[in-house]
């Protein structure tokens, strides 16, 4: 049975609000990004995660910006009168003048307000305003490139709004703008180049030459240094983006990026060096199950095994309760994400586990869309033999029931022999019979429309893994995004991933990373590299990831073999663990929770808005960088008792039993657990900001002595 956990998520977090002292009363954040209210990609997830603190934060003084586009705004959006003055005549003076703007609040936690750009309503507008950025910043756009078109129609719209809001309001407010990614980038530039008094900071979640330089299998981390950037982007045609994101990187204030590992990148291909680093956190409460998450996850386990039961029918020779289902989820760069390497790492696993004799099945699922026509009729029919087999055994126990009922109704003992009789035989005869099959369980749950060059059925072919028996590993790949209505797998997301036992993302382009992060607060163990900004974080935040369900490869300083080997062991030493081990480690991953909370990485968005006031007012504020040798970051100890690691195992740590299922003497303490791991946990280094005193501000002069942000 499920161990009952004892503390919630935030019982280890160590993890202090921030007492924020910076006068924002007179100041106004505008935050705007193509992906407000309009999912396109891991933007969306960033912007609608982060809303419900930004907006506590800064109360009605929150204005996200973004393009309208009316099938996400019917579901997503209410639209209402803008409740600021100014801002309200901002838009009807930019209706008037021939835009379409609307305004309303967003239908999200939070449900921060949204001023949405009908981009395509001024694309009269388009030839002008390129004709202008060219004698301005000799940026010249394509027409053919639509994306790119669309950024510029929204980088001078959105320019316009920030001057006309300047112009409308009658004390001017201090205005901070936040621009996330190229495709907002040229409003920055404009307003720099306009002098707007604006504070501007300018996100890059990552960077589009990067992206297409590791699309084309380069030797990216051991050549970035010497890339010809111009010559590079050129080649690839896409000078002018990069044109426009250099440039947003360079006029920007404050120029900022969401992990350590890509900020060396911007620093070697955008030429300047980040001045914070952003990293991107989750709504933790949205996922915290407090004391039932380990009893989600065997809930969402056994929904798995249903699934599993019907796509290896007539081969199901190998015990579920040792089954451990791996999984890897993303799009499908099957470089960038990994997917190869894990592949490779697979076909080891099922050597080693062959040639150990190992009663451990793994299942790998690949959750990557691609294009389909539809489901593999040898799938579905799957589901269906399972469903009447469950019907037929359902069937016969009732008859079963009854006959025994009826017995015990006249005070006889059963012959077992005559409750079954031989309808009931023939039944199971019959479902017996239909579980028959020639073929080997398929690999693809979809026909696939380019199967022949499709990379991973391709890469299966080479390394044989065609779910045989002899195989300990299998492989089920889903070329579609979960969904609870899908007749196949009918599981939401975060419901398949609760159900797994580990989560795998050897990437080796990775910016941030949201799979192992989601994985991490729902406490599934993951595997991640230091290639990703997750792993670099997690490495500079624990003391020992590996204990916490953390593993980080190594694709930075070792060759692919070696990575792979290393995958490969970090595979077969999680196989050797037993139940009770996988329990406590994700007890302690779960702990984690905490460390990817916005309350605790929203503090790092903070401090960016506060370094672009201090730039743009100085007479008005003050920041105060740290010196950042004095600053050791937060730690998570080691934990104190033994890891959960077989090659580790002291005679006090769980060891494997045949009856450890239903063991109940040997009691696992989950407040001793932590109560052991809180040892020397470090508090994260809160920067000091303070605002200046001045004439007008003389009410502010006896906070300015603590104005500095307290742990």
């Amino acid at each position: 049975m499920p161990l009952a956990r004892s503390l919630s998520v935030t019982s280890l977090s160590g993890l202090e609000e921030w007492d924020e002292e910076f006068e924002l009363e007179d100041a106004v954040l505008f935050e705007i990004a193509w992906e407000v209210a309009n999912k396109v990609g891991g933007i969306y997830t960033v912007i609608q995660t982060k809303a419900r603190l930004t907006a506590e934060e800064w109360g009605e003084n929150y204005f996200l910006v973004g393009p309208y586009v009316e099938s996400n705004v019917r579901t997503q959006v209410e639209l209402i009168e803008p409740p600021n003055p100014a801002l309200k005549r901002t838009i009807d003076k930019m209706n008037a003048s021939g835009c379409k703007v609307y305004f309303g609040r967003w239908l999200i936690e939070g449900s921060p307000y949204v001023v949405l750009i009908d981009v395509a309503f001024t694309a009269w507008s388009l030839d002008r305003w390129k004709s202008e950025l060219w004698e301005l910043c000799d940026i010249g756009v394509p027409w053919f490139d639509r994306e790119a078109n669309d950024a510029v129609l929204f980088g001078f719209l959105t320019a316009w709004l920030l001057g006309e809001y300047v112009a409308q309001s009658e004390d001017p407010p201090h205005v901070v703008a936040h621009f996330h990614e190229w495709l907002a980038g040229l409003g920055l530039v404009l307003c720099r180049h306009r002098q707007l008094p604006v504070a501007t900071i300018f996100t890059t979640h990552a960077t589009l030459l990067g992206r297409y330089l590791c699309a084309g299998n380069v030797d990216f981390y051991n050549k970035l240094a010497e890339f010809n950037v111009d010559k590079e982007a050129g080649d690839r045609q896409i000078y002018h983006r990069y044109c426009l994101e250099r440039a947003a990187a360079h006029c920007a204030h404050v120029f900022t990026t969401v992990s350590q590992i890509t900020a060396i990148e911007a620093e070697h291909l955008l030429k300047r060096k980040p001045d914070v680093v952003t990293p991107n956190g989750l709504n933790v409460k949205k996922f915290s199950a407090v004391h039932e998450f380990q009893n989600l996850h065997a809930q969402s386990k056994n929904r798995i095994q249903e699934f599993v039961r019907g796509h290896f029918y007539g081969h199901l020779d190998f015990n579920l309760d040792k089954c451990l289902f791996l999984f890897i989820a993303g799009r499908y760069e099957f470089s960038n994400k990994g997917a190869d390497i894990f592949l490779e790492a697979l076909a080891r696993l099922n050597y080693l586990l062959r040639v150990n004799h190992s009663d451990v099945t793994v299942i790998a699922f690949f959750i990557m869309p691609a294009r389909t026509n539809n489901f593999n009729v040898e799938t579905l029919k799957g589901q269906a033999v399972r469903k009447q087999l469950w019907d037929t055994a359902h069937t016969v126990k009732e008859r079963f029931g009854k006959k025994l009922y009826e017995s015990l109704l006249v005070g006889q003992l059963p012959d077992v022999s005559k409750m079954l009789d031989k309808e009931d035989f023939t039944m199971m005869k019959r479902a017996i019979f239909a579980t028959q099959r020639q073929c080997q369980p398929p690999i693809c749950t979809h026909n696939m429309l380019e199967d022949s060059s499709d990379p991973i059925l391709n890469c299966v072919r080479r390394i044989g893994l065609f779910n045989s028996s002899a195989d300990r590993v299998k492989i089920i790949f889903h070329p579609e995004f979960l969904s609870s209505t899908s007749p196949l797998l009918p599981m939401d997301y975060e419901e398949f991933v609760r159900g797994c036992h580990l989560g795998v993302f050897p990437s080796y382009y990775e910016p941030w990373g949201y799979t192992p992060a989601e994985c991490t607060v729902m406490g599934i163990p993951s595997i991640s590299t230091n290639l990703s900004g997750f792993g670099c974080f997690m490495e500079e935040h624990i003391t020992d990831p590996t204990a916490y369900g953390i593993y980080i490869l190594d694709r930075r300083f070792r060759g692919v073999d070696e990575s792979c080997n290393q995958l490969t062991s970090f595979l077969f030493q999680f196989c050797k663990q037993s139940r009770r081990q996988r329990i406590i480690q994700r007890n302690r991953t779960e702990r984690l929770s905490d460390l990817l909370d916005w309350r605790y990485l929203g503090k790092y968005y903070i401090s960016a808005r506060h370094m672009a006031l201090a730039k743009a007012f100085p007479d008005t504020y003050l920041y105060e960088p740290h010196d950042p040798t004095s600053t050791t970051g937060f730690r998570y100890p080691r934990p104190a008792s033994v890891p959960p690691s077989p090659a580790l195992s002291r005679h006090s740590s769980p060891r494997h039993s045949e009856a450890e299922d239903n063991d109940e003497d040997e009691r696992y303490d989950e407040d001793l657990e932590a109560e052991k791991d809180r040892v020397n946990i470090r508090q994260p280094y809160s920067m000091p900001f303070k605002n200046k005193p001045s004439a007008a501000n003389g009410a502010n002069e006896s906070s300015d002595g603590d104005g500095s942000e307290k742990n």
